[in-house]
């Protein structure tokens, strides 16, 4: 098998991707890739060189991967930096680094395309090969994987390189969909006193004048595409500085390129839009991404990010709500925490050894945390 490494996604063919993918989650589609890299958000410019990887036998596409060279670790939401200060105080360079992964989404999913019938094990194999040929002839520190399916993830704990792969896990919270025919059945889910708040919070919003409506993507309007945007790089302006890691051009290129993917929330006070939060979805999953707001108003960022998203899962039957990292005050809305995993190579044994020493670690914290927080989740017990 030959694989062959290509500096952007354009150069390889849509169909030739989307159908080793085989897949219709949305991040993976070669759509949504490409206009990150189109807009100039995913570049060498940003810190991001595509080394995206496609593995052929005999001139047949086999496997594609999406791969980058990376100088830093921003957009990634797997924080490494302080393995990269370790480095430094040894006198050695963590960057630039390999990195497998969406840039700027942490949602779990394919991470790996591979023809459908193909022995994986041998796949995984000739690409796992290439990499470290990749990272020996170009001093790349390391290889990382994140967020990737389950799929790829047995085999990675199938691989015959054992102890190559170190694991790392993290809390998510996602919201789970288990035969709701309408909000109020999964409000009966609820104890009494979450129940009354959850009500309490929806109400808040009306009251201080707000009307919340979901848009499928085909259907929303230019003004409402313009207001999200709006409300999106005023919030990120507010939180971090800067505009956001996305621009304007990567959202019209994503609307024009895949709205069926699409679900916008807006919420406007005397007709004028005050908030806005943008969803991607596929047949079985949603994923809340991307939200802004012009004014404060109480309680409208869990009615716009959170509870318009469960009903759109009723609404559409579809199995889990990812709403996106972090924030236990998503716990007392009903989303459970769940586990999230990366993997990481890396080539200096004697920082192997180290790094998987702090993971060990880690993970015993991870385990407790997400015990504890299980505590705190508003569902009946069985004894009430």
């Amino acid at each position: 098998m030959q694989c062959n490494f290509y500096s952007a996604i354009a150069e390889i063919p849509a169909t030739t991707w989307n159908d080793l993918f085989d897949s219709e989650n949305p991040f993976v589609q070669h759509a949504f890739l490409l206009a990150l890299e189109a807009s100039g958000c995913v570049s060498p410019a940003t810190g991001w060189h595509a080394q995206h990887m496609v593995l052929t036998d005999a001139g047949r596409p086999m496997a594609v991967l999406p791969l980058y060279a990376k100088n830093h670790s921003y957009g990634e939401f797997v924080f490494d930096w302080g393995w990269a200060e370790a480095y430094q105080r040894h006198g050695l360079d963590y960057y630039p680094k390999l990195l497998t992964a969406i840039p700027f989404s942490p949602v779990a999913g394919p991470r790996v395309g591979v023809r459908p019938g193909a022995d994986t094990g041998v796949v995984f194999e000739a690409l796992l090969s290439a990499l470290h040929q990749l990272a020996a002839s170009h001093e790349y520190s390391s290889w990382h994987l994140l967020f990737p399916g389950q799929r790829l993830q047995s085999a990675l704990l199938n691989m015959r390189e054992e102890g190559a792969f170190l694991r790392r896990e993290a809390v998510q919270f996602h919201w789970f969909n288990h035969g709701y025919a309408t909000f109020d059945d999964f409000l009966a889910t609820l104890r009494s006193s979450r129940r009354k708040n959850l009500k309490r919070e929806r109400r808040m919003v009306a009251e201080q004048g707000v009307t919340v409506e979901r848009t499928p993507g085909a259907q929303i309007s230019d003004a409402e595409w313009g207001g999200f945007y709006q409300c999106y790089m005023s919030t990120y302006r507010k939180r971090s500085g800067h505009a956001g890691y996305l621009n304007r051009v990567f959202f019209d290129q994503l609307r024009a390129a895949m709205p069926e993917k699409l679900m916008l929330v807006v919420a406007r006070r005397e007709g004028e839009i005050v908030a806005s939060s943008l969803f991607l979805h596929d047949s079985k999953q949603l994923y809340g991404r991307y939200w802004g707001a012009l004014q404060d108003v109480s309680c409208l960022h869990f009615e716009a990010c959170f509870y318009q998203g469960i009903e759109f899962c009723i609404e559409r039957g579809l199995q889990k709500f990812d709403p996106g990292t972090q924030g236990e005050h998503k716990l007392m809305r009903g989303f459970e925490p769940v586990k999230s995993a990366s993997y990481h190579w890396i080539a200096d044994h004697r920082f192997r050894a180290a790094i998987a020493d702090f993971l060990s670690h880690e993970k015993r914290s991870t385990d407790r945390y997400q015990e504890q927080a299980a505590v705190f989740l508003p569902y009946k017990r069985s004894a009430d």
